[in-house]
């Protein structure tokens, strides 16, 4: 071609860009919008071949900006009249969105289809996830829609189709949409794998990262595009959204506030003023942390005015996907004034933004309160507000160390996942199905990728045989050859361990689902084996937001029927409790410090003062460089208050560590009780504490021995190998409506886990599983942070009388762990009686950890 011609042709194409980016600034126009200046910046870096990231806060416009390079491309491409476009549905396909909920799709989908019918655009758009019909799925075998919305599991079953290659020849774009979600999770190192996969099918492939609410920006593109050949981060177009987006916090007080809150004491007590807000409101989401709370604040707001049940609704994950979209079209059209849910509505599912937003509980994160938030003025330029609904007093520290640190900019971070290998075992079995893998292929394949960018040879090489022979263990036994190496090419050939393959595809593990259904009806979700079976028939539970009584359980399905009247068990869930975020546990020690100087700046501190002057009085407020340690004892033993204020996963792991050094120094039992604030220790006699101190209760050194031993992690890497198994393809959870119960899943992985660590004690998944425990359950790696902080710190020791404020919650945890015929109500009452009684002031004694000689020091708490 000549110079000339090259000329003309880039001319052409400039020209023909320009007129599409006019006719989608028009369509803007026409909507009554203005492109802001990022989404232009997004597009414009499209047209230029460019990967980057997107970071925007929810509702400010950044679904279109990742989706409207696409569509000008594809504009520009097409300046023929419309009637002699090619047909949809002989178009291959040329984006892919990956969201991380099925909920996300089927809104994503109309959100994206939108323009393209406006534009008069010959593409289809159509989204696959578990949730896609069958019918649909088989018409997608034979031809994908132009642009497909789906999920990361469902995004590696297309890899497994030996096609694979033909089917993404013509990809220009992928999307990935909430990135920050899935950044440190196996769900996005499954997203890294795939993505590799793409890039090596489709070099000149496009990536975008769609994301709010993210600390680690630059970290989290890196990881979305991951490595060239020569090991260099892949170039990175990072584009913030710089539409301000103004949140608005406020927080429902109660009346009178109790001395001594425990965790639940308001429960719903707040409900009168609660209701008020929501009667005031035109649409409202009422956000709970657990679906527990969700059913219980469902059925209480309809208890309290039974005439809203027509236009109130409730929504979490484990409801039918029938009755998830029935609220959210419900939300759409208004039909549905009040919805209660979880985060299965906070992550971008579209509709009209609510009038509203209330947040039942401490929101734990500062990035989890913004999303929520984000529902109400969920359009660029109008402000979002939301109500904070306390379940007790300190909360309403949580609410003001929250807006504090948003003021701030203080957000928190997700870490990416290094080298699981039992999801690299799963997606070289997925290669070898898509038309197979060389070792020196994928290998330098999976070094693009930031999970993989350090596996070692023998690494890959140790996984490599374990799918071809089932390592050196299981080598006998021809069921876990699932892989063939034929001449140096690696594939599957066996139709059944490609069917179980693409059943087990994933990893998302959790307890067995057990249906919910009516005996003359349809379906209504699940729940979790481990509540069925503490069922008998004719007991009655709510669910779905209806009370329902057990029949039976069969085909791993709870038959049930309407039950009369409104009480019942409410299912509890795994996986419910959240911990409190660093930054948000930061924001909440500088609240306190304030409080201890008598400074009392926002209206929350000023509600929960009595309750902190009480403390103040009883024992001390902290300063941020101190440890408090209250010591005390009543009729159930000798108790020790420990005060890090640093979340509850970290307080789990402290616990465990203390009692187990403090064992070393004499035989002791201890019961321990954490909550986000502290952790008590409660023992029969006097525990050693100031020897302990001086011997390093709170040294780092030899932390990860001791955290081993303290809590069993022999035993609680046994639990996580059942993960690991699963995710690697060693235990198989059955056939559709034939799945294996969490009994059978535990025995088969618990036998494996013993013949690994008898029989081949180099095996890589269990030190894996041994990895995951320290990392993921007892957040090690944050722990060993807050020793740092704690060793540098005075230890102050105060004895006192009765419990303090800091200290009831945490012995009505206690409590509630102990079999007793007295009801919890009347126990706490009980206690909080004899809390009331005055006391003498405490006698606090100052450590300072590291110091040759310890300095013990009486001195009383000056008073404000």
């Amino acid at each position: 071609m000549s110079s000339s011609s090259s000329v003309s042709s880039v001319l052409y194409a400039s020209n023909h860009r320009a007129g599409a980016t006019q006719c989608v600034e028009a369509w803007f126009t026409n909507r009554g919008w203005s492109p802001f200046d990022f989404q232009r910046d997004v597009w414009s870096a499209y047209a230029n071949g460019e990967s980057g990231l997107i970071h925007a806060a929810t509702g400010t416009g950044k679904t279109y900006a990742a989706w409207m390079g696409a569509i000008i491309e594809a504009l520009a491409e097409q300046p023929q009249p419309r009637k002699a476009r090619r047909r949809a549905d002989t178009l291959p396909l040329r984006v892919l969105w990956i969201t991380p909920l099925r909920a996300l799709a089927a809104d994503t989908e109309q959100a994206l289809r939108l323009p393209i019918e406006e534009l008069g655009l010959p593409w289809s758009v159509e989204s696959r996830t578990g949730d896609t019909s069958p019918s649909r799925r088989a018409r997608q075998r034979e031809q994908l829609p132009t642009a497909l919305v789906t999920t990361p599991e469902s995004f590696s079953l297309l890899l497994c189709r030996k096609d694979s290659a033909e089917l993404f020849r013509d990809l220009r774009c992928v999307v990935v949409d909430e990135w920050h979600e899935l950044l440190s999770t196996k769900r996005g190192v499954q997203v890294e794998l795939a993505l590799a996969r793409l890039r090596r099918l489709c070099p000149a492939l496009r990536t975008w990262g769609v994301s709010a609410t993210l600390g680690n920006l630059q970290e989290a593109a890196d990881t979305l595009l991951g490595f060239d050949a020569t090991g260099v981060p892949r170039p990175c177009r990072l584009v913030r959204g710089v539409v301000p987006k103004t949140v608005e916090m406020e927080a429902l007080v109660p009346e009178t506030m109790d001395r001594f809150p425990w965790a639940g004491h308001l429960n719903t007590k707040l409900l009168p003023e609660v209701m008020r807000r929501l009667e005031a409101a035109d649409s409202a989401i009422v956000f709970t942390n657990t679906r527990s709370q969700c059913e219980i604040w469902f059925q209480s707001i309809i208890a309290a005015n039974p005439s809203w049940f027509e236009f109130t609704a409730i929504h979490h994950g484990s409801l039918s996907r029938t009755q998830r979209e029935d609220v959210e079209d419900g939300l759409r059209s208004g039909r549905y004034r009040v919805v209660v849910a979880t985060s299965s509505l906070d992550l971008g599912v579209d509709f009209a933004p609510v009038d509203l937003v209330m947040q039942v509980g401490s929101p734990k994160g500062v990035a989890r309160l913004l999303q929520r938030a984000g529902r109400s003025g969920h359009n660029p330029g109008r402000v979002s507000r939301i109500v904070c609904v306390p379940t007790h007093a300190f909360e309403l520290v949580e609410v003001a160390a929250a807006r504090a640190a948003i003021e701030a900019g203080a957000i928190e971070s997700r870490d990416p996942l290094d080298r699981p290998l039992d999801l690299l075992a799963q997606h070289l079995v997925t290669l070898a199905l898509g038309g197979g893998f060389t070792r020196h292929d994928v290998l330098a394949e999976l070094r693009t990728t930031r999970a993989y960018h350090l596996l070692t040879e023998q690494e890959l090489d140790w996984v490599i045989d374990f799918v071809t022979r089932g390592g050196e263990a299981l080598r006998a036994y021809p069921e876990y050859a699932r892989v063939v190496d034929n001449a140096g090419v690696f594939r599957v050939t066996d139709r059944r361990v490609a069917l179980r393959h693409v059943l087990n595809i994933g990893t998302i593990v959790s307890d067995a689902a057990i249906a919910v259904r009516y005996l003359k009806g349809g379906r209504l979700g699940t729940v979790e084996e481990s509540f069925v079976s503490r069922l008998s028939p004719g007991d009655t539970f709510i669910f779905a937001g209806t009370p329902l009584e057990f029949v039976r359980l069969r085909d791993l399905t709870a038959w049930v029927k309407r039950a009369k009247g409104m009480s019942g068990a409410i299912p509890r869930w795994m996986g419910a409790r959240m911990p409190l975020s660093t930054e948000l546990a930061a924001a909440v020690r500088d609240r306190l410090e304030e409080a201890r100087r008598g400074e009392y700046r926002s209206p929350e501190m000023q509600a929960v003062r009595p309750v902190l002057t009480m403390q103040a009085e009883r024992s001390v407020i902290p300063r941020p460089d101190e440890l408090l340690i209250e010591r005390t004892e009543t009729r159930d033993g000798h108790h020790l208050f420990v005060y890090p204020f640093e979340g509850r996963l970290v307080h789990e792991g402290l616990a465990a560590l203390c009692a187990y050094r403090m064992a070393q120094l004499q035989p002791f039992s201890f019961s321990f009780s954490c909550n986000d604030y502290g952790f008590e220790l409660l023992s029969p006699d006097p525990a050693p504490l100031e020897e302990a101190l001086e011997a390093g209760l709170l040294a780092t050194a030899h932390l990860l021995h001791d955290v081993t031993q303290s809590l069993n992690a022999a035993e609680l890497a046994r639990r996580q190998f059942r993960e690991i198994a699963r995710v690697a393809g060693l235990i198989f959870q059955g056939y559709p409506g034939q799945s294996k119960s969490v009994k059978q899943l535990q025995a088969s992985s618990s036998l494996l886990y013993d013949v690994f660590v008898n029989h081949d004690p180099g095996n890589l998944l269990v030190a894996q599983a041994r990895r995951e425990v320290l990392e993921r359950q007892l957040e090690a790696s944050r722990l060993g942070r807050v020793l740092e902080r704690l060793s540098r710190s005075a230890v102050r020791v105060v004895d006192v009388e009765r419990p303090t404020p800091l200290a009831f919650p945490l012995m009505v945890d206690m409590t509630r762990a102990k079999l007793s015929t007295e009801k919890l109500a009347d126990r706490v009452k009980r206690m909080t009686a004899a809390a009331e009684k005055p006391s003498k002031s405490g006698v606090a004694s100052v450590f300072r950890i590291g110091d040759t000689v310890s300095r013990l020091m009486s001195h009383d708490e000056p008073r404000r």
